[in-house]
């Protein structure tokens, strides 16, 4: 069968594989994936060399494993999430964040308790049944209103799930908000390079203590979920090779990756963005990696490419994550530039995102959606 596989490519792609060193890398690459989807992971060189000798043949070969694998694990659903960006403050200073600290150019804002009760209260008729509370580092939300907040969410809708994605916070801390009723956390780790991390966060902020916050959260029972942009600055196929190293060991049941893109008013402005093939790439080399991960297409990829976010599913991705913040407050959320917030990308355009998903092949389920363990499939 391989041997005929092989064939149909030559036919197919005669002027790419007329140079015997192409072919040879190309066929490499090939038993790597094949490699990766048999044992679930490879040795750092080896993730090297695949994500250096990407190309259109190779991501296809890998995407069609990529569904086929999402397929026989999720049947060929996509999972709703609610997004609620809940405050646009944050203490950290990040330098590829267009919230930080040291912009003042940002119009800040903060939804109250009884808004971000709304915001649910609009989703849940919508078929949402998860609501994913994101924002950045901000103190006003102390772990009594959190709690108070999570509680009141799960009180009026007890058969629906609470994400949190606040930052870094205390194990105590976690442990509460857990007590009180929240399933999920968010927590990027945004490189697994030490060295990398300190080029991307001013001192203060390091990769030891985000990774102490995740072991923390996998420890207490959370669902966990973390990830890193593709193609952020200073970013190389060795540091990308130890991100995927470090979610193989970390086991996270959501992965969230999309391309870096710049913000205007940071330090990386001129920087450019990540590179749409690359993203989709490391999404699909993520779903062999780990089947039964949650894998949302982001509002980046959306962001950098209008068919980003279909092109991520038909990578590997399953989840998608309409906003239900208030209209008002969604361009104020703004990490990168040009982040998508139109009627399209809102919790209202609902309709069209399910007709949207179901061209590709694809159905919305509105359940909680909750990760299950590779014993329990789908």
């Amino acid at each position: 069968m391989r041997r005929r596989e092989n064939s149909v490519i030559l036919l197919c792609y005669p002027y790419a594989f007329s140079h015997k060193d192409f072919f040879m890398d190309y066929m490499k690459s090939i038993k790597l994936i094949d490699k990766l989807e048999a044992s679930g992971t490879l040795e750092k060189e080896e993730f090297v060399f695949l994500l250096s000798h990407h190309t259109r043949e190779t991501g296809e070969y890998l995407f069609e494993k990529a569904r086929n694998v999402t397929n026989r694990y999720f049947n060929g659903y996509i999972y709703l999430r609610g997004l609620i960006e809940i405050t646009n403050y944050c203490k950290n200073d990040c330098y590829y964040c267009g919230i930080r600290r040291s912009n003042r150019q940002v119009a800040r804002y903060r939804l109250s308790p009884e808004e971000i009760l709304a915001c649910c209260d609009m989703g849940y008729p919508l078929g949402f049944r998860t609501f994913v509370l994101q924002g950045g580092e901000d103190a006003y939300y102390s772990d009594e209103t959190v709690i108070s907040i999570v509680k009141s969410i799960k009180a009026k809708y007890p058969d629906c799930a609470v994400t949190l994605s606040i930052g870094e916070k205390s194990y105590e801390s976690y442990l509460n908000f857990f007590k009180a009723g929240a399933d999920r956390y968010l927590l990027r780790h945004e490189t697994a390079d030490s060295l990398h991390y300190s080029r991307l966060h001013p001192l203060g902020q390091t990769l030891e203590s985000r990774k102490s916050c995740l072991y923390a959260l996998k420890d207490i029972g959370y669902q966990v979920g973390t990830g890193f942009m593709v193609g952020s600055p200073f970013q190389t196929k060795e540091n990308l090779a130890e991100d995927l190293l470090f979610i193989k060991e970390l086991r996270p049941e959501m992965i969230g990756i999309g391309p870096f893109i710049s913000h205007h008013d940071t330090p990386f402005a001129d920087q450019p963005s990540g590179s749409m093939e690359s993203t989709l790439f490391v999404i699909g080399i993520l779903r062999l990696m780990i089947p039964n991960a949650l894998i949302p297409a982001t509002t980046a990829l959306g962001t950098i490419d209008p068919d980003g976010r279909a092109r991520g599913i038909l990578a590997g991705a399953n989840v998608v994550m309409p906003n239900l913040s208030p209209q008002e407050v969604r361009k104020k959320y703004a990490l990168y530039d040009n982040k998508i917030c139109t009627d399209e990308e809102a919790a209202e355009g609902i309709l069209q995102l399910r007709e949207g998903v179901e061209k590709l092949g694809y159905k919305i389920k509105t359940d909680r959606g909750d990760f299950n363990p590779l014993n329990s499939k789908m």
